[in-house]
């Protein structure tokens, strides 16, 4: 059965998963490059980007589950790009390149249509306007029985926890400090939505746990 799985999302120490003031030379927000040096080290991370080297053990780990067995994703408007509102053209193609590190369909949230974009190296970006429930339906189709990768932001996050529908979270506590920016946590109950901890594993550069909701 296709779960829908949120993997490496990553926070500061304060609890801030992305900085303030996204923008196009700020793609996590003002100071958020500083939450992932532990994921762009890992092996896995240089393959996703068709580069050679990068280092195993615990991080690279947890890296490579987020790939494994992986049909989709679904991305918030904000995870594909700076633009806000209707789209002024058909230019921006994401902030990846030519050939984006997802290489399986993509599902983008947004209120403005736009026609499908086909990349290099397997990804489709889909725009949705029907919400998050059509999202999940089309990319839970597009999967053909593997699984969907919510990869955010954090309000696309909340909106599909609070609605019940992440299978499995694995956040990533980084030991930095943002002071300011978008809160993962920030109200929800993770407990009363039927959240558990299922493990904690610290590495030498971060803590990685993981959430699972029985289904």
């Amino acid at each position: 059965m296709t779960k829908l799985r949120v993997h490496c999302f990553t926070i500061s120490l304060d609890g801030f998963g992305a900085g303030p003031n996204q923008d196009l030379d700020h793609p996590m927000g003002v100071g958020g490059r500083a939450l992932h040096p532990w994921f762009f080290g890992t092996r896995t991370a240089s393959q996703m980007f068709g580069l050679e080297g990068g280092v195993t053990g615990i991080d690279d780990d947890f890296a490579a589950r987020g790939t494994e067995n992986l049909g989709a994703w679904i991305l918030g408007r904000n995870m594909f790009g700076p633009i806000r509102g209707a789209w002024p053209d058909d230019n921006w193609k994401g902030w990846w390149g030519d050939n984006p590190p997802y290489h399986v369909p993509v599902f983008v949230l947004t209120h403005h249509a736009r026609e499908p974009i086909t990349m290099a190296g397997g990804t489709t970006f889909h725009f949705v306007t029907g919400g998050a429930h059509e999202a999940l339906r089309l990319a839970t189709a597009a999967a053909g029985g593997r699984d969907v990768r919510l990869g955010g932001g954090i309000a696309t996050v909340h909106e599909y926890l609070r609605a019940g529908l992440v299978d499995e979270m694995h956040f990533v506590i980084s030991p930095a400090l943002l002071g300011s920016g978008e809160r993962l946590f920030a109200g929800l109950d993770m407990a009363q939505l039927g959240y558990t901890v299922l493990r904690h594993v610290t590495s030498p550069n971060v803590t990685h746990v993981v959430l699972a909701k029985p289904r």
